[in-house]
């Protein structure tokens, strides 16, 4: 069980706990020196690690890009018993040419043997070529001399001829001798050498499991020996180590097979990958590759395994999958804190960052795990917001980060799904797809995130406008639904627990009409977050009464007129708020999730609602019509009277001094502005809209 799973939020709000931290920037805060201990978040999966290379475990880490994974995988190294690391060295095999010999030597034992016969060759060469040398002096001086005196000058002539001869028998296949003789290491380390820890993503055949060079020349003694061709794989460099593969479902199902025959057998022969090369001839003896595998991957990964590799995994490891956010605690804010001093030292080229500068980091991490009490480990996009943000103050020359450079970095560092809503909300604005004034009967203005399942880990709101129309039916069976925006299986089932709400307190039945529903603009929509907004369209176009067009919503609807929660409030509010929406409602039970900049909360008012009774007070236009309809949903509220509230904006930090453009930064200039308290509901919110409802 992991440590901190028991552990409560804390209830300190986080600019009171900034204020009452000691350290004035990261400067002050100590980086831990070994990996295990700057995984954030992970105390499960690091607690499993250790007990995994003590005991020379495998593993499988599955989880969410940028969790930590590789960064666990490295740090087993540290973790791994004190055990000799061996040298592998290829030798000559005089009895089969085609089948090399796999000698092992303790470390640095292998280069030193390879090295002494290296020069032992080289000696023996040089004494042949002295020899030839020195014969054909001696020849060419017995020449002369003859010619001279025989007065017989072709006496010469055959003396070099025999000179030419030599020099051509020292260039023949003969000295391949002298070379096939020379072994060749494979794997080769250092007495003092820490375990060798692989990252084989990505590799291919060769690259993963050893291949044998080409070699054109395989005849006439100009072939290089097949033991000095052979190329060790990952597999083999991280024998006694760890072999690390991420996405490991992208491996072939053939390279997963035999990644399965080394860890059970320890050894595996290095062989041509290549039918179509010579190397495919050669097969060399059992090669050592006594590894650790820690693979990984995403949930799909999975799937994509080979079942048996997987099995093994789970016989003979651990699985693990990881965190995506851990609680809001106060030792966790100091780790997201730590964090941040991790990246700067890490990165080398960016200032460090004040305090407040970090409690807007930590309030960004609050954001992007999308829920009360927690914090991201979505790790690796957060440090990509910390290297931005020192960006722009090494732009402004500044020797130290602030808030206001946080706030810059992340209006510049948005990702590719924010940069498309952004162009869609300027294209509706300019096309005025939505209306933000007015009110109009069968228009709402739902909200949606684009992009959740792209694996990053912000979403990216939407404004979803939907427009309802209700005709008598065309055939006799009744009436049915139709759509457009290419609706998914569960938004379509969201309109029959609406229906259950409709029948129940208004006496009517939606199967005596034929429902048109059109997403304006949309296409894809899946959920169930925009239920509330689709109750109030069908019941504005039954009952006639307008919706405030600078209104927004989203939440689900049970059949008892309940709001539930939904993901992804955040940007969905963020969108309503630049869209131009003056109010916007949320399921109470997001209400804490909400963890929009203070820049929205100016232009917008959010309340949380807990039922359908909520949700009709402040999106239908008053008139006796409303009036009448809320009086058949009460039944819905506690009490009879409205549980809808308004929601707080939050702190702000601002800076106590104006600065000039390029003057540095202290980290006393930031300090804490309260904001107003406008938790009162006024009737404004409820009842103004445009225009009248017919009475």
């Amino acid at each position: 069980m992991e440590a901190f799973v028991n552990k409560k939020p804390t209830l300190v709000p986080l600019e009171d706990w900034i204020e009452r931290q000691t350290f004035r920037s990261t400067r002050d805060i100590n980086v831990p020196e070994k990996m295990s201990d700057r995984v954030i978040g992970q105390d499960q999966a690091v607690e499993v690690m250790k007990k995994a290379a003590s005991q020379k475990r495998h593993v499988m880490l599955i989880g969410e890009p940028g969790t930590g994974k590789s960064m666990l995988a490295n740090s087993m190294v540290e973790y791994l018993p004190k055990e000799e690391l061996q040298d592998i060295v290829s030798y000559h095999n005089p009895e089969d040419v085609n089948e090399p010999r796999i000698r092992v030597f303790p470390a640095g034992k292998g280069k030193e043997i390879v090295r002494e016969q290296k020069a032992h060759a080289t000696a023996m060469k040089t004494q042949k070529n002295s020899s030839y040398i020195y014969a054909s002096i001696l020849i060419v001086m017995i020449g002369f001399i003859a010619a001279f005196m025989f007065n017989n000058w072709m006496l010469l002539f055959v003396a070099l001829f025999g000179v030419m001869i030599i020099l051509m028998f020292t260039r023949t296949p003969i000295q391949k001798q002298e070379t096939a003789i020379v072994p060749k290491v494979l794997v080769g380390h250092d007495p003092n050498d820490m375990p060798p820890f692989i990252d084989a993503t990505g590799s291919h055949a060769g690259s993963l499991l050893g291949d044998v060079r080409h070699d054109p020349f395989q005849s006439g003694g100009l072939e290089t020996p097949s033991h000095d061709r052979l190329e060790s794989g990952a597999i083999h460099k991280a024998n006694k180590g760890v072999l690390y593969i991420d996405e490991i479902n992208l491996l072939r199902i053939e390279s997963q097979q035999a990644i399965l025959t080394a860890m059970q057998e320890k050894k595996m022969s290095i062989t041509g990958q290549s039918e179509r090369s010579s190397g495919a001839l050669v097969k060399s003896e059992p090669v050592p590759c006594d590894f650790i595998l820690v693979c990984a991957g995403n949930l799909d990964a999975i799937n994509g395994m080979h079942p048996a590799l997987r099995s093994r995994i789970r016989g003979y490891g651990y699985e693990v999958y990881m965190r995506s956010t851990m609680p809001d605690t106060e030792e966790n804010r100091y780790n997201i804190a730590r964090f941040v001093a991790q990246e700067v030292k890490k990165d080398e080229k960016i200032p460090h960052f004040d305090k407040y500068a970090v409690g807007e980091i930590i309030k960004e991490a609050q954001r992007r795990a999308g829920r009360k009490g927690e914090l991201t480990l979505r790790m690796r996009e957060l440090g990509g917001l910390i290297r931005v943000s020192g960006d722009v103050a090494v732009g402004r020359r500044s020797d130290i980060v602030t808030v206001d450079d946080v706030l810059a970095a992340k209006a510049t560092a948005r990702s590719l799904e924010q940069q498309i809503a952004d162009r869609q909300i300027e294209h509706i604005k300019k096309y005025s797809l939505i209306e933000t004034d007015g009110a109009e009967v069968g228009m709402v203005n739902g909200l949606a995130v684009y992009g959740a399942d792209s694996g990053m880990s912000e979403f990216s709101g939407i404004v979803l406008p939907i427009v309802a129309e209700m005709t008598p039916p065309q055939t006799k069976k009744g009436g049915k639904l139709v759509t457009t925006g290419g609706l998914g299986d569960i938004a379509k089932e969201a309109v029959d627990n609406i229906s259950a709400i409709i029948k129940k307190y208004t006496s009517r039945s939606i199967s005596e009409y034929d429902i048109h529903l059109q997403y304006v603009g949309t296409h894809g929509v899946e959920g169930d977050s925009a239920s509330i907004a689709m109750a109030t369209v069908i019941l504005s176009a039954m009952e006639g009464i307008p919706i405030r067009q600078d209104l927004a919503m989203t939440g689900s609807l049970s059949v008892r007129g309940r709001v539930l929660p939904v993901g992804g409030v955040t940007a969905k509010l963020e969108a309503a708020a630049a869209t131009g929406m003056k109010i916007a409602l949320v399921p109470a039970a997001n209400a804490n999730d909400v963890m929009m900049e203070n820049k929205y909360y100016r232009n917008m008012e959010v309340y949380s609602v807990e039922n359908f009774y909520d949700v009709i007070e402040y999106a239908f236009v008053d008139c006796t019509k409303k009036r009448n309809l809320m009086e058949k949903l009460l039944p819905i509220t506690e009490g009879g009277v409205s549980t809808a509230k308004k929601l707080e904006s939050p702190k702000e930090y601002v800076s106590a001094e104006p600065r000039e453009k390029g003057s540095p930064a202290s980290t006393e200039q930031s300090v804490i502005k309260e904001t107003e308290d406008t938790t009162t509901v006024t009737e404004k919110s409820k009842t103004k809209g445009g225009k009248p409802c017919p009475q």
